[in-house]
């Protein structure tokens, strides 16, 4: 498997982009890197991913009754498959509550 940074490299629309528009080209990448040919993910992959790419997103978020509720539907018996979509709002709701964006907004932006 060819790393992301080499693949973010090889877009050449990205090669004078943002560093918002790179990290969202990241999370493309990441995901086509693990779904099926459908461009899907099971949701055992879905949980996968997020406990190997998105731990220090989702450490300590594992009393939250919302987290709860997001893992266990990942754990249904269900044919169901997370498309790019739902894979992005996932990320994003799991962002929003973690403790790590507290860091994040806490972090000096002026010398």
């Amino acid at each position: 498997s060819v790393p992301i940074a080499k693949q973010l490299a090889s877009i050449k629309a990205l090669r004078k982009s943002s560093d918002l528009e790179k990290a969202f080209a990241t999370a493309a990448l990441v995901y086509n890197n693990y779904a099926d040919p459908e461009g899907k993910l099971s949701k055992a992959e879905t949980k996968s991913l997020l406990q190997s790419q998105f731990w220090h997103f989702i450490q300590g978020q594992e009393n939250k009754p919302k987290y709860k509720e997001i893992i266990s539907s990942l754990d249904e018996e269900s044919e169901n498959k997370i498309n790019f979509e739902d894979f992005m709002i996932l990320l994003v709701s799991l962002t929003l509550m973690s403790d790590l964006l507290q860091e994040i907004k806490n972090v000096k932006t002026t010398k």
